[in-house]
């Protein structure tokens, strides 16, 4: 029988399922989801206009220990960049787009609470 996931995976799962709802409704068009590299993972990819949008989502049940934003810091953008450049590499049709990466918090409830986007986050 398998086994249940933990609750903070699911809740950071629900969050993802709800960054991903939010965006596609201001126009965002789904590329891939969970993009594994030896690098690490990509949360979301998807596009805006021309543009290849790489997205970290962040869950925090409160931010009682800092805002979630603030959780991705600079070894986590390094990790970012290097994997989003794997995706590049490995998916070349891709190449002649724009890219930026934008971080979505999502806090409190996974599917109700405050979510907000950044865009642009880092380089």
């Amino acid at each position: 029988m398998a086994r249940k996931p933990a609750k903070h995976l699911l809740s950071g799962q629900k969050a993802e399922d709800r960054a991903m709802r939010f965006l596609s409704r201001q126009g965002l068009r789904l590329v891939e989801r969970n993009y594994r590299s030896p690098q690490g993972e990509i949360d979301l990819i998807m596009c805006e206009g021309p543009a290849l949008v790489f997205i970290e989502v962040r869950y925090r049940g409160n931010e009682k220990y800092g805002m979630a934003v603030e959780t991705v810091d600079l070894h986590k953008q390094r990790k970012l960049r290097a994997c989003a450049e794997h995706y590049l590499i490995h998916n070349v049709r891709w190449n002649d787009r724009p890219c930026r990466f934008d971080v979505v918090t999502v806090v409190g409830d996974p599917v109700k609470g405050k979510i907000h986007w950044y865009t642009d986050a880092f380089q």
